[in-house]
């Protein structure tokens, strides 16, 4: 069968089922614990969360995806791959009532990655430098299929539990297919820089209330701290204390748009010691003070009912 038509046949399904595992507007969780569905019939609101290991592939609209100064756009030809926890904002740039926006999200254990190659014994490659831990690829039909495998198991919920790991093997051996595949590859190797850093932006992300020690974080991973540095802002863009801060600021908006915190006490929740410098810094990332900013947005994103 000609590519351009399994493609359309794969998106055509894909659609439908996300469709009826996610009837209504929002981000559906499901009976596969790493795969979440997307539904929204109007673009959104520039919403933030740090994301895991994962892949997003769209059946039908399109997103961007910000890292920083970086803008990634990705639609039903195209996923994004992120291989290591990063904070980004998300905001869909294309969807109707007609023509909604329907997607997925996979989270990956990037131990598995690194099991599937060496089952396929293709050699570690290694990249001379360490490359961002966000990418976008181009989607094939073999990838496509395999994830409309995956949601078609949503329709039979005692063959998950047996099945599920299998496509979603399946799914990471086609995405290592890729062109990319080196990219999202190196984050497995233990020992390389990239696997390194990876280690360092876990333990950020477990503890971002606590002061950062950079010496020490880097002395953990045996770099000294001007290649922690270059190597951090390779995979995310920014500083290490940028990440933290960036890291401290989404979760204290969380805390206030989702569980109505007042901003002085979601400043001390995540780290701060001082509100007014906690108010100062997110008006420099939000553009506006913290409980005007959540004001606006309130109404809105629990409009959208995308919180998640």
């Amino acid at each position: 069968m000609d590519e351009s038509l399994r493609m359309e046949q794969a998106l055509q399904q894909l659609a439908l089922l996300i469709r009826r595992h996610a009837p209504s507007n929002g981000i559906h969780r499901t009976a596969v614990p790493s795969l979440t569905l997307m539904h929204a019939a109007r673009l959104s609101e520039p919403l933030e969360s740090v994301y895991k290991p994962s892949i997003c592939v769209v059946a039908q609209g399109a997103k961007i995806a910000t890292l920083g100064d970086e803008t990634y756009r990705y639609d039903p030809s195209t996923y994004l791959a992120v291989s290591v926890e990063l904070p980004i904002i998300g905001r869909i740039i294309e969807a109707s009532p007609e023509i909604p926006y329907l997607s997925l999200k996979l989270s990956f254990d990037t131990d598995v990655i690194l099991d599937i190659v060496k089952e396929t014994k293709r050699p570690d490659f290694v990249p001379a430098e360490v490359s961002r831990g966000i990418t976008v690829n181009r989607t094939s039909p073999a990838l496509l299929e395999a994830i409309v495998r995956l949601m078609q198991l949503l329709n039979e919920p005692e063959d998950v539990s047996v099945l599920a790991p299998l496509v979603i093997r399946e799914i990471l051996y086609r995405v290592l297919q890729g062109k990319q595949s080196a990219l999202i590859h190196q984050f497995a190797i233990i020992g390389s820089h990239a696997h390194s850093i990876a280690q360092t932006i876990q333990l950020i992300n477990r503890q971002y209330d606590r002061p950062l020690a950079i010496e020490q974080l880097a002395k953990t991973i045996n770099m000294s701290t001007s290649a922690f540095h270059k190597h951090f802002k390779r995979v995310t863009t920014m500083s290490p204390l940028q990440y933290q801060k960036t890291v401290r600021l989404q979760e204290a908006r969380r805390l206030m748009l989702t569980e109505s915190v007042q901003a002085s006490d979601a400043a001390f929740r995540v780290g701060y010691e001082s509100p007014s410098q906690f108010s100062r810094e997110y008006a420099r990332m939000y553009g506006r003070p913290p409980m005007l900013d959540v004001q606006e947005l309130r109404g809105s994103v629990k409009g959208s009912n995308m919180i998640g």
